[in-house]
Order: C-alpha cells, then structure tokens, then sequence
C-alpha cells in the first residue's frame, strides 16, 4: 500500500537542519498546533512531525476519543500509554514525568536531533538535552503552508468577514441614527459612548457565532493613536475609528475591517486626510495578484500619501502614515505575509488587509481596511462594507 502523502510535510526544512524531527508543545492557543494538528484543547499536548514526514499526538488520556474524531493525525499517544504515572513517581515532579514521556516517543522514532520553534518552553528543551537530545529553535516551518488559505480556510475567514460586516453596519448604524445634543452624540435619549457601541458589535458578533477582543472605536484626537481602542462619549465634527477584527468561536479563523466615520461637520483637513486615505487604499488593492512584492505595494500607497504632502514613516516622520500598509490574517490576526518593507512576493491563497491611515495628534486618525483574498487572476476583495466619512 502506497503511503498517503502529508499534506503539511515538512521534511524539506527538517532536512535543511540536520534535524529528525520537528516538535510544539502548547495548547490550541497556538496557531502552528491548531493548524497542524486541526485538534482543539485549553491544555497543553505535543505535536511531533518526524523527518519522514510521519505525525505524532501526544494527549491526556481524556482527549483520546476526541482526537480520535477531530484531529488529522492519525498517530496519537497518550500519557497513560507511556506510563506517565509511574515517571511521575520515579520522578517525583510531573513536569519531569512529561519530558520523559516525550523522549520515549522521540527515541522511538529514532530521533535526537529536533528542531522547535522559537517560543518552545525552555524547561522542556532544557530537560531533554539533559537525556541526550540536541535542539535548534527555527522560525515557524507552518508559517508559510499557512500564508496560503486552503479553500475551506477561505471559506473561514469569508463566514468571519461576513459577520465583521455585520458587526461594523449596527457600530455605524448607532453613530448614523444618533443625535447631537450639545456636541455630543445622543442615542435613544443617552449619551452614545464608544463603550455602548462595542457592545453592540459583541451582540452582534456573538448571534454570528463569533468574538472579538480589542475591538477599537476611538474617536477624536485619540484616534491618532492607532490602537487606542476608545473610551467616553462620542462627539460630533471628530472621526471615529472602528477597527473590528473577530475570530470565529467554532474554528478559530480571524478577519479583519476598519471604517472611519464622523457625524456632523467635517473640517477640510479631515476630508482631505479621508480622501487621501481612500485614494491610497484603491492604489494599493489594485496592485494585488500573484508575483507582486508586498514592498512595491507598501511603497506606492507612501508615494500617494507624500505626494499629497502627507508625512510617511518612510522619511522618518512619527506623525502622517505611520505603519505598514497590511498583514496577512488566519489563525491569528496578524501573520504572514506582511504588506511593509519586506519584499515578500504575493502567493494565490493569501489573505491580506490593505489598511492605510493618517494620524495627527491635533486632529485624530483616518484608517481604512479592507480584507483581501489574492487570486489566479488578481483579487478578490472580501470587504462588503461601503465607505462613507460623514454619516
């Protein structure tokens, strides 16, 4: 019988290092586990990738029957297998218990030389060099597999972009049917707060089947700040940043959006900012499909920003258009690639935002995000949600 090919084989790198196998210790919270092991679980276990491509779970014993259900790896060891028990009355300390049950699944498999990332636990590689093995922490091998979205990833991350849109329309929905009493905005007869307004993007996140943590709605010249997530009473004639990016509570895919929008009256300076913002943001989605550098990209939307004399990090400035122009989201909010200076190409299956911003102190902060998918034959803007300053 031929052996089934692993789809996320990374024998290649293992080859490059010398090294026989590959191994993360965590729990779901981390990205490469869950990718990897598609196994959901708050409490630590291992995965170990060998240089012949094989796959190994190490659980608790009471994952056993759902990993059996869930997990993509087929190989799964439990601690109750390799007697962790018994190490840990050899042993006297759990900890030390569990290394020795990850060196007995390591020795079986003829491997002494591992590689791990470079967030590995310290003790753990500290113990098992104790025994005999050898280490070298690399950067992420899944990092680049995970840049390029499966179509079910796709498909994630659209469901999760759906409900941000959702989330974003009630968030602009308040602002929009909101009154200005005294220079503030009044909804229903109260004050409107960012507060008030983040609650009703979690109601309306969570009846979708997802969260969001962080969720930023900074109005005024704190919206210069461009993760201040917002606090007080919104005021009318100053900019409000609504950033959302929610993960889906079921399979735990990001997406990403960023409106900014003003009740009132806005200055020239604002529309100017919001214009340039805006002209800087269609610039750059253009530019998206297979073989570009994200560098180009980042560089053309610093081209528009200084050619409308905007200031850009590019000449050194702390205040104008002070970040990278984008970042890849999946599994986690930012990830590769990242649309800056690196001169990363584009790949068909990237998920990328595109979101430029301004930022004065002495005014507040334009942003715009869109959320893009790179295709065969250019793009495929995942963004539902239409533009509109003055609301």
């Amino acid at each position: 019988m031929t052996k089934e090919k692993n789809p996320l084989d990374i024998s290649d790198t293992l080859k490059d290092h010398r090294s026989d196998a590959f191994m993360i210790v965590g729990n779901s919270g981390n990205a490469d586990m869950y990718y990897s092991s598609s196994f959901f679980a708050s409490d630590s276990f291992a995965y170990i990738q060998t240089k012949e491509a094989d796959e190994i779970l190490l659980i608790s014993d009471m994952e056993r029957g759902r990993a059996d259900n869930e997990s993509r790896v087929s190989q799964l060891r439990t601690l109750q297998e390799c007697k962790y028990r018994d190490k840990i009355k050899e042993r006297g300390d759990p900890s030390l218990a569990y290394c020795d049950c990850l060196a007995e699944i390591l020795q079986h498999h003829g491997a002494r030389r591992i590689t791990v990332p470079r967030d590995f636990p310290y003790h753990i590689a500290q113990t098992l060099k104790e025994e005999g093995f050898s280490f070298e922490a690399i950067k992420s091998p899944f990092q680049q597999l995970r840049s390029r979205k499966s179509e079910q990833e796709i498909e994630n991350v659209k469901a999760v972009q759906n409900a941000c849109n959702l989330a974003m329309e009630a968030a602009v929905d308040m602002i929009h049917k909101s009154e200005i009493v005294d220079g503030k905005l009044n909804y229903n007869g109260f004050d409107l707060t960012a507060e008030k307004v983040r609650h009703q993007i979690d109601i309306t996140l969570l009846e979708h089947g997802c969260e969001s943590e962080g969720t930023i709605v900074a109005c005024g010249k704190g919206s210069a700040n461009p993760h201040w997530e917002g606090t007080g009473v919104l005021r009318a004639d100053e900019p409000v940043v609504i950033d959302i990016f929610p993960r889906s509570k079921k399979n735990h895919y990001f997406a990403d959006m960023t409106r900014t929008v003003l009740k009132g009256d806005a200055s020239e300076r604002l529309k100017d900012m919001y214009e340039a913002v805006h002209v800087a943001q269609e610039v750059a989605i253009e530019m998206i499909k297979p073989g570009v550098k994200c560098s180009d990209i980042h560089g053309k939307v610093c081209d528009v920003f200084e050619e409308r004399g905007y200031d850009t990090s590019r000449s050194g400035s702390q205040s104008g258009f002070i970040h990278s122009t984008g970042h890849g989201v999946g599994l986690e909010i930012h990830e590769a690639p990242f649309v800056g200076e690196r001169d990363t190409v584009l790949e068909v299956g990237n998920i990328i935002t595109i979101e430029p911003g301004l930022y004065y102190p002495d005014v507040g902060g334009i942003r715009l995000e869109d959320l893009i998918l790179v295709k065969d034959d250019g793009f495929e803007n995942l963004t539902e949600m239409e533009k509109e300053f003055i609301v």
